[in-house]
């Protein structure tokens, strides 16, 4: 028999790591502070639409629930830019319309997901807060809405509540785990473009939509049933800050002259402002995230980062199957499992986190550049004559497996000799192709795996 595995958290991560252990014949516990979504509502935390790639997708794959999910995802080709002046234009993130992205809500991808974990054979109670771990008895305290305390005997912990997690909480008061958090000083406020009177989409819905502004930005992405959620990104401190942008009137201004084209698409602008929090962003890590082989951290309870890359669920997505996979491998040896876990995504989880970190520039700066648009011209002319050479980042990152490490890696390089070629010049004819070919060819081996 297999042990039993409890684990905190039954959000994305944790109920799609709940499916993968169950459905490998694990006895697995579950336990979530909030009540259950697919009775009372999605309720929340971050609602900031999940953009869901190869990674995520075989992470769907690999539980046997694609075809669950595929109904409530809308496909992204590519980022539409809004200028300043009006005028739009999409910038494809891949060859044709088999390289997109898909929009997803998060409260529908979560109540899915806690279904297949459930037929699965995972038991989960919601509304049970995590309040404190006794590491000597092994047993763990969890209040109810009204306070009222029950006591669980666990085996294995697995945590995965989020960057604010309660067992992350109750190991680093039993030893350090070397945890430090990064904020980025910028904040997010989210709204909404609704349906159309007619019912459809209002603006194109095949698309993630920007308005980069330089230091801040708005983004757009579409939800199945024709509404856009639109985020706002700010500095927390500025002109313009949240500082500043206060008021429904504040906010009235900015877009008028920042995002003028939104404001007929968001009529709740005023109300919405106010009423919605500013979230918090920033970037979790850990030099440690397990205890021996008695509680191990996986997701954004591990290793949070801030979303500009649009791979956070991806990679927590990477995190179950890579557990799954360990747990079934190592027979019960729980340290071993859990040290070899974190010695392979460690790695990966610290090379998005600085990824996703650098996107953030790109996608309010850089996508409005002529400078980094001929990069990017000649990054996809360098793929097309030294294919397995040169490819693109954002094409490992985002529609391969391969190790965020190497993504991140050759990534360097790639942008290295991109700068060396592009500088100085303003358009793709004045590049020495010759010279990029040999460049590409002393400097970046075969891409393999």
């Amino acid at each position: 028999m297999k042990p039993e595995l409890t684990l905190v958290g039954a959000g994305l991560v944790g109920a799609l790591t709940a499916t993968l252990l169950a459905q490998r014949g694990f006895s697995v516990s579950v336990f979530e502070r909030r009540p259950d979504p697919r009775i009372h509502g999605f309720l929340g935390g971050r609602s900031i639409n999940l953009a869901l790639a190869e990674r995520g997708w075989h992470g769907l794959r690999v539980a046997g629930l694609q075809k669950h999910i595929e109904p409530i995802a809308v496909m992204m080709r590519g980022r539409m830019v809004h200028h300043l002046d009006g005028h739009t234009e999409l910038l494809r993130y891949g060859r044709d319309d088999s390289e997109v992205i898909w929009s997803v809500s998060r409260g529908a991808l979560n109540m899915a997901l806690l279904d297949a974990a459930e037929a699965a054979g995972a038991r989960i109670h919601f509304g049970q807060r995590l309040d404190a771990v006794d590491w000597g008895k092994s047993n763990m305290t969890l209040r109810d809405d009204s306070n009222v305390a029950r006591v669980h005997d666990w085996t294995t912990l697995i945590g995965a509540d989020g960057a604010g997690s309660a067992l992350r909480g109750a190991m680093s008061k039993h030893s350090s785990l070397g945890e430090r958090f990064e904020p980025l000083e910028h904040g997010y406020k989210e709204l909404e473009i609704p349906p159309s009177d007619a019912g459809g989409f209002a603006i194109e819905p095949n698309a993630l939509h920007i308005w980069p502004r330089g230091n801040y930005m708005c983004i757009a992405l579409p939800n199945a049933e024709g509404s856009f959620t639109v985020t706002l990104f700010m500095p927390n401190c500025g002109n313009p800050g949240f500082d500043t942008v206060r008021t429904g009137a504040d906010a009235h201004a900015l877009f008028a002259r920042d995002f003028a084209d939104t404001q007929p698409l968001i009529p709740d602008l005023k109300k919405d402002f106010v009423a919605n929090p500013t979230g918090i962003l920033g970037t979790l890590y850990l030099d440690r995230w397990h205890q021996d082989g008695r509680a191990l951290l996986i997701g954004d309870a591990a290793h949070a980062i801030v979303p500009f890359h649009g791979q956070g669920m991806n990679c927590g997505f990477e995190d179950a199957v890579e557990l799954a996979d360990l747990l079934r491998d190592t027979e019960n040896d729980f340290d071993s499992a859990f040290a070899q876990f974190q010695h392979r995504r460690k790695p990966n989880a610290d090379a998005i986190a600085a990824m996703a970190l650098e996107n953030y520039v790109e996608m309010r700066h850089s996508v409005a550049d002529p400078h980094f648009l001929l990069m990017r011209d000649l990054g996809r002319e360098l793929a097309a004559r030294k294919p397995g050479h040169f490819v693109p980042r954002y094409w490992m990152v985002t529609f391969s497996r391969l190790p965020y490490s190497v993504a991140f890696e050759r990534g360097e390089i790639q942008s290295a000799i991109l700068r060396e070629l592009t500088n100085g010049k303003s358009a793709l004819d004045q590049v020495d192709l010759a010279l990029a070919d040999a460049m590409v060819g002393e400097r970046l081996t075969p891409l393999t795996g």
